[in-house]
């Protein structure tokens, strides 16, 4: 098929159009779409097994067979394409070249991705912050201030559109010129809080705002804890400001470590019940948080290397606080023993300023001396 709206990236062939048919059959979360597609490899497989094999899957009842039987048939999919394209909505799927690559990699993938704004090769450099939607003045500071000084250092700050924390993380990023990335449990044309739909546009701007539930899908309750694997599946690591005891801020803490990303948490008062979340987050072994650089140095390395504003590629967050000189000495060690010689001689800097910054890079983890006068980039 032809492009509903090449602008939108609303682009329809058969293997697409599956993937949205099958992405469209309520009742299949994500684990479930993962037992299909191992089962039938991909969603036109899905959408063409009989309904025999379908029942024998675990968590496939006879709902869910009748559902995927009838799914291409579904004129909801059609209904929901042109409002995709009127609204100025793009999709994502998973097998596109435009997918979040860290998304990609959790457990368990959003088949499709509703956004707005668009995505952009340095998001890879994104840094969750998350917490209770009743903030004390307190956490609203700490989330911004955060927000603000991780933006600037060319992090995207990924959130998910609430009231209290997350808002403040957004908002700190916007005011620091930096990206936001905001996933929202229900649609992107119905968004949550409903006073923030302004804000939500203003996001889009700079940022992005996406779902994997319909455009105008409502927020059900089950749906945020679902939401925040997305959160975290498209940061390097999740930073809890504050979170009561049972708090949905916990459960993305949760999804972090099955995740394998770092979890951060800044310690509160201890008489508040806002802080009793991150206190036990810090007893379980979560990083403690006081400044950029806390998080920044523990993130460590990158797949591969990402973009930046000047044009630089970075293999570890920590480059980013580099002043003119750490970077000129960074630049001369290559990823193979260097002899110290040859790092003066790149970076022409005199030696004594050069064995001074390698003692920096070294505290900051991003060389290590192989011997006395070699060094390596990590």
């Amino acid at each position: 098929m032809t492009a509903l709206n090449e602008h939108n990236n609303i682009q329809l062939d058969d293997e697409r159009l599956a993937a949205l048919q099958l992405a469209m059959v309520p009742g299949i979360g994500p684990r479930t779409r993962q037992t299909l597609l191992a089962a039938f490899e991909s969603p036109q497989g899905v959408l063409s097994a009989a309904p025999s094999e379908l029942s024998e899957l675990p968590g496939v009842g006879a709902e869910m067979v009748r559902s995927l039987a009838t799914a291409r048939q579904n004129p909801n999919v059609m209904r929901e394409l042109k409002i995709c394209r009127d609204s100025g909505i793009s999709l994502l799927l998973e097998q596109d070249s435009g997918y979040p690559r860290t998304l990609r990699e959790i457990p368990d993938p959003p088949g499709i991705l509703f956004h707005t704004g668009n995505f952009q090769a340095k998001d890879i450099l994104a840094v969750a912050i998350v917490g209770t939607r009743h903030a004390s003045h307190y956490g609203k500071v700490q989330a911004h201030r955060l927000a603000t000084e991780l933006a600037r250092a060319g992090m995207t700050i990924v959130s998910g559109l609430a009231r209290g924390i997350d808002a403040a993380a957004h908002r700190g990023a916007l005011e620091a010129g930096g990206r936001t990335i905001a996933v929202t449990a229900n649609g992107v044309l119905d968004i949550y809080p409903p006073e923030h739909k302004e804000f939500a546009a203003e996001i889009s701007k700079q940022g992005v705002v996406v779902s994997e539930n319909p455009a105008t899908a409502k927020p059900k309750r089950g749906m945020f804890p679902q939401r925040n694997r997305i959160i975290t599946g498209l940061s390097l690591g999740v930073i809890v400001v504050e979170a009561a005891e049972r708090s949905g801020a916990l459960i993305s803490a949760s999804h972090a470590v099955d995740q394998n990303r770092e979890v951060f948490a800044i310690p509160g008062r201890i008489d508040s019940r806002m802080s009793c979340g991150c206190h036990q987050l810090l007893r379980d072994g979560a990083k403690l948080v006081t400044c950029v650089d806390d998080v920044l140095e523990e993130l460590g390395p990158l797949v591969e290397a990402a973009p930046t504003e000047n044009g630089r590629k970075v293999r570890h967050p920590a480059e980013l606080q580099l002043n003119e000189q750490e970077e000129q000495v960074l630049m001369a060690v290559d990823t193979e023993p260097t002899p110290i010689d040859q790092v003066v001689d790149k970076s022409n800097l005199p030696i004594h300023r050069v064995l001074s910054t390698v003692s920096v890079l070294e505290m900051r983890k991003l060389i290590r001396r192989v011997s006395g006068q070699l060094v390596v980039r990590i």
